[in-house]
């Protein structure tokens, strides 16, 4: 039985362990930076609070993007499988044994939930990683209300 879904299972529970992670003590600071800011932000603060909002169109773009770039090549790869299985069934191949069928059936059904797995894991990466790095980021970014 393939078992690829285990590597990928292990793959998503580490970005969203990062995610999950992160996120709360990026909008901890971040909170916490909006309500020193007070109504007239400074310069510095409008610029980080304009950022914060780029930031995570950008990250859902990528996110989007790699999992629709994966979906399709899994798409690809599965109708491939599905002409393979045609091709067999059409020249009289050794699918049609029970065991040789059992055995099939189990390794698609574990390929195709290590596939899911990869597809969410690649969309969970790069938000992942922006909280990170933000999360990095404004650690060392004192958090001290500007005199006017």
């Amino acid at each position: 039985m393939n078992m690829d879904w285990t590597r990928h299972s292990a793959d998503l529970l580490r970005e969203s362990a990062q995610l999950s992670w992160s996120a709360p003590q990026v909008v901890a600071h971040r909170v916490t930076r909006m309500m020193l800011a007070g109504p007239q932000p400074s310069a510095r603060d409008r610029r980080e609070f304009t950022l914060m909002g780029a930031e995570k169109l950008a990250a859902f773009q990528e996110a989007w993007v790699a999992m629709g770039a994966r979906t399709m090549a899994l798409q690809q790869q599965w109708a491939l499988e599905a002409m393979h299985f045609w091709w067999q069934a059409a020249l009289g191949g050794a699918w049609l044994r029970p065991r040789a069928m059992q055995r099939q059936v189990a390794n698609d059904v574990s390929k195709a939930w290590g596939s899911v797995l990869d597809v969410a894991t690649r969309g969970v990466r790069p938000v992942g990683q922006r909280a990170a790095a933000n999360s990095r980021r404004l650690a060392r970014t004192p958090l001290t209300r500007k005199k006017r």
